[in-house]
């Protein structure tokens, strides 16, 4: 059974409507992508299904949960962990008091949650830290210790906003290697993320949305709608771009240095791009397919359809 399983989730304020229609699974053990624009709604979808606030239409099912309507979802807020784009720590408590408080509240016993909590300080790096007060950590420091908060009552799932924000190489690939281990180990994820790099080194699939669903695809066949076909030049490849986009299918077309990549929709349009490049007086070293770009295949979805408000 679904660990999410989404049906015509709506959830509007006053006369704005925040999301509708979305609908999705998620399944155990499955790290999900949610991805959209700033305003999208994917933080209120992410607190409808967190129980945090009631949806407006539709049906949504968490860890055996029915998500509530009448907001009280202290039964379903015990399976998830969540982790705001603003963690919310008490920065005059120190790092051991804040974890305390939210053992206290999933009711954990305090014994077994420290020794957790203190396994989780120590991989992001926070042991001996514990007993100082938040407000002098750095973001990225806080930002771990939200994480932690977020896994201390060994939550079924786990909603992530931007879990790598403000985190250094070293701390963010600390955080990547953790989520995929919670995976691994059966704990189901739901990211939201604005690093497509990230998403894809996590993702198995992901929901596109944009105050309703543009789609919900695995990735590889994300990026497999259309192709990106790339050439070597023999000089500068920005002097043939315009030739490329000239054609009557109007492909888009970059320049980097000698490589000339030309996005598009139909494969079988590749011979006549190489075609228009060579006669524009190119010299091609080699041509070859490539998968299309995830931020392509997302900048697609997201963009303004007609009678969208722009």
């Amino acid at each position: 059974m679904p660990t999410v399983a989404v049906s015509g989730l709506k959830r509007v304020f006053g006369e704005r409507v925040a999301v509708e229609g979305l609908s999705f699974e998620v399944e155990p053990g499955e790290v999900f992508g949610l991805l959209g624009p700033n305003g999208a709604g994917k933080t209120t979808t992410v607190r409808m299904l967190a129980g945090l606030l009631p949806p407006s239409g539709g049906t949504a099912t968490v860890c055996g949960e029915r998500v509530p309507v009448d907001g009280d979802g202290v039964a379903l807020r015990s399976k998830v962990g969540l982790l705001t784009e603003q963690p919310g720590l008490y920065d005059r408590l120190t790092a051991h008091e804040n974890l305390l408080f939210a053992l206290k509240l999933h009711g954990v016993d305090l014994v077994a949650g420290w020794a957790l909590a203190l396994r989780y300080l120590a991989r992001f790096g926070l042991k001996g830290r514990e007993h100082e007060p938040v407000g002098a950590f750095s973001k990225g420091m806080r930002q771990k210790l939200a994480i932690v908060r977020a896994l201390v009552h060994q939550p079924q799932l786990l909603f992530l906003d931007e879990p790598t924000s403000g985190l250094d190489p070293e701390s963010a690939r600390t955080v990547r290697d953790a989520i995929a281990e919670l995976a691994a180990e059966g704990r189901t994820i739901v990211l939201c993320s604005h690093n497509l790099s990230e998403v894809e080194r996590l993702c198995t699939r992901v929901a596109v949305i944009k105050n309703r669903l543009r789609t919900v695809a695995r990735l590889g066949d994300l990026r497999r709608e259309g192709m990106t076909l790339e050439l070597l030049l023999d000089g500068e490849a920005q002097a043939f771009v315009a030739a490329a986009q000239a054609l009557p299918f109007k492909p888009t077309a970059l320049a980097e240095g000698r490589l000339l990549k030309v996005l598009l929709d139909d494969p079988a349009t590749a011979p006549d791009v190489l075609r228009a490049v060579v006669l524009a007086g190119a010299r091609v070293h080699q041509a070859q397919r490539a998968a299309r770009p995830l931020e392509e295949a997302y900048l697609e979805l997201v963009r303004e359809s007609p009678g969208e408000a722009a």
